[in-house]
């Protein structure tokens, strides 16, 4: 993106699709024949009448500094069928969508926001400067205390539970069954600790998986007692690592740290879900202050998360970090958003460099899941494992490999990626964990500064 008036690819459009559902209904709405009054304007917004099951079109207008979406059809999803499909036909730059004034009803619209965008950024921030903000402090303090009392009680118990079942063998573990240990993380939710709520369910899920489980659960089993530990000792930890131990138990803060402004790549986006709560995980890179950040956003009953990015392209923000060891998560600041240039793939090097990012990372975070890294001149080929024949990223000119996670085998971006290769050296984007690297995003000789999507 070059300014608020270049259009978006294709593959831009369909990566902001919430399932792949939508993805295919917007694709066949990327057509001109369902559209009407179909225009832009140079100031980022996109609108169009789209004909429908029923009497009167969708009028749909979207918002590409957001992006933000509104539309009058039923749906739920964001952005909708309808969005995706104006967007697409945007992208096409057929002429079917000509720069024009936007309608009496987009105008509307897009007004709205710019009145809510003025009022936030005019808005004094909680507890300052506000009436009747002074007694809010002690009340907060006083739950705060009431609930940490709560979280030990629970890591108290915790710690009991992994010493009976260290006492009587791992074996044990896959005959007690999946029952004991939901018990355990009913009771974590009792005493308000859903971050280790969430590791005893994990817990649980190993016995019995395979070879080399009882490995797996005595290395899970010394992490969460770690936890407990840091958390009965928090008052002794360094300031950024308590942070993080009080964020690793459940316990959740504002984002405090200082804004930065930058050109931010948007490098990957994807979601997960644990069959209540959709989580949708954005990676992007500020290619001025050369830092990583994760801007995370929730759906719940059925409903997919509202942040969608328009990966591969570069967007002018405002981020500001929470707190913790890394702060690699932050706050996304609504309004802010301006397309930009992109000029290439963020800063990286070889395999070492990559494992050496991941062990400093771990060494502030020992809980980590991953570490975002950016491997240079790596090429991917097949590797021999226990279980048969894998895929590894290798140095091109040395000698150092780091093996592709379970999941990323599973995935189509893995023959994206081969293809992109063609046994030649590419840049790749991803995420570096225990098991190995998920790929996210690629680039090659080439693709040049266009990034392309692995998920």
């Amino acid at each position: 993106m070059t300014g608020p008036g270049v259009r978006w690819t294709a593959d831009q459009v369909l990566a902001l699709a919430p399932d792949a559902t939508s993805r295919k209904a917007g694709g066949r709405l990327g057509a001109a024949g369902p559209w009407s009054d179909a225009g832009s304007s140079g100031g980022g917004a996109v609108w169009g009448q789209c004909k429908g099951s029923g009497s009167k079109p969708y009028r749909t207008v979207v918002d590409t500094t957001g992006p933000a979406y509104a539309c009058s059809c039923p749906s739920r999803k964001f952005p909708c069928k309808h969005a995706l499909g104006l967007l697409l036909l945007w992208a096409s730059e057929t002429g079917a969508v000509r720069d024009g004034t936007a309608p009496e009803w987009a105008e509307e619209w897009l007004a709205g926001r710019r009145r809510r965008a003025e009022q936030e950024e005019g808005r004094a921030p909680e507890g300052r400067g506000r009436p009747g903000a002074t007694a809010a402090p002690d009340a907060a303090r006083r739950r705060a205390e009431r609930r940490a009392a709560r979280i030990t009680s629970g890591a108290l118990e915790l710690e009991q539970r992994l010493a009976d079942l260290l006492r009587g063998g791992l074996a044990s573990a896959e005959q007690a069954g999946y029952g004991l240990w939901e018990e355990t993380a009913a009771r974590m939710v009792d005493a308000q600790a859903p971050g280790l709520a969430a590791r005893v369910r994990e817990l649980g899920a190993i016995p019995g998986t395979g070879p080399g489980w009882p490995v797996r659960l005595l290395e899970e089993c010394a992490l969460l007692h770690l936890l407990d530990s840091a958390w009965l000792g928090r008052e002794l930890l360094p300031a950024p690592l308590a942070a993080t131990v009080r964020t690793r138990v459940g316990l959740t803060a504002p984002a405090d740290g200082v804004p930065v402004r930058d050109r931010w790549l948007v490098l990957a986006q994807y979601d997960s879900s644990d069959g209540k709560v959709t989580t949708r995980r954005a990676w992007v890179y500020g290619q001025g202050s050369g830092r990583f950040a994760l801007l995370l956003s929730y759906g719940a009953a059925g409903r997919a998360p509202q942040l969608a990015l328009p990966v591969g392209g570069a967007v002018e923000a405002e981020l500001v970090p929470y707190g913790g060891a890394g702060r690699l998560r932050a706050e996304l600041r609504e309004g802010s958003w301006a397309p930009a240039p992109v000029e290439g793939p963020p800063r990286g090097g070889p395999v070492a460099s990559a494992l050496d990012a991941y062990g400093r990372a771990l060494a502030e975070d020992p809980w980590l899941d991953s570490w975002p890294v950016t491997l240079t001149d790596v090429v991917p080929v097949p590797a021999s494992t226990p279980d048969g024949v894998g895929w590894q990223l290798a140095d091109a000119q040395g000698d150092s490999a780091l093996p592709l996670t379970p999941v990323s085998l599973t995935r189509q971006g893995l023959w994206k990626l081969v293809a992109l290769s063609g046994g030649g050296p590419v840049t790749v984007f991803a995420e570096c964990g225990q098991a190995g690297v998920t790929p996210l995003a690629a680039w090659s000789p080439a693709t040049g500064a266009e990034a392309v999507p692995l998920i």
